[in-house]
C-alpha cells in the first residue's frame, strides 16, 4: 500500500466503487498528465446522502459534510482512471457548486469539507486553486457538486 493509499486506511475511509455517469459524459478524461474528474455528488452507499438547499433545509455543517462525501467520490475516481491514488503529484483545481438561497454566502465553508479531506489525504500535493459558487439548484436535488483537476506522476502509455 502506498502513502496515499495508506493514509485513507488511517482516516478510516474505504473508497466506493466510482460511480458511472448520469447522463452523456464520462466520468474522467486525461490529457497528458491532467485527469479532469466530472462533477462528483454526494453519495454514499450508492444512496444520495444529503438533499436540499443551504440556507433553507441544510445547515453549513451538513453541506461541509456533503461536499466531504463528494470529496471521497472524487478520490474514488481517481482511483478508477489511475488505478491507484498513489499517481496523485499534486490537486490543481477543485471546483465546488453549492445549492442555496440567494442570501446564502458561505459557500467557501461548504466547499471547505471538500478541501479539508483532500490536504488531509495528499498533504501539500493536496492543496489546490478553487472556486465556490452558488447556484439556484443542482442536479437530482443535491447541495453540492465538486469536480476537480488534478496531475498524475507520469503521462499515459
Amino acid at each position: 500500500m502506498g502513502k496515499y493509499e495508506t493514509r485513507l486506511a488511517e482516516l478510516g475511509i474505504i473508497l466506493p466503487t466510482a460511480a458511472a455517469p448520469a447522463a452523456n459524459y464520462v466520468p474522467s478524461v486525461r490529457s497528458g498528465r491532467l485527469l479532469f474528474i466530472s462533477g462528483q455528488l454526494p453519495f454514499k452507499d450508492g444512496k444520495l446522502a444529503y438533499l436540499g438547499r443551504l440556507g433553507k433545509e441544510l445547515s453549513i455543517e451538513d453541506g461541509y459534510q456533503a461536499a466531504r462525501l463528494c470529496a471521497i467520490n472524487l478520490i474514488a475516481q481517481i482511483q478508477a482512471a489511475a488505478s491507484t491514488v498513489d499517481r496523485v503529484a499534486r490537486i490543481v483545481r477543485l471546483g465546488g457548486f453549492v445549492a442555496c438561497t440567494p442570501d446564502f454566502t458561505d459557500q467557501p465553508k461548504v466547499i471547505n469539507g471538500a478541501s479539508d479531506l483532500l490536504v488531509e489525504v495528499f498533504g501539500e500535493a493536496g492543496r489546490h486553486a478553487r472556486a465556490a459558487v452558488g447556484s439556484p439548484s443542482l442536479p437530482l436535488g443535491v447541495p453540492v457538486e465538486v469536480d476537480a483537476v488534478v496531475e498524475l506522476d507520469d503521462e499515459p502509455a
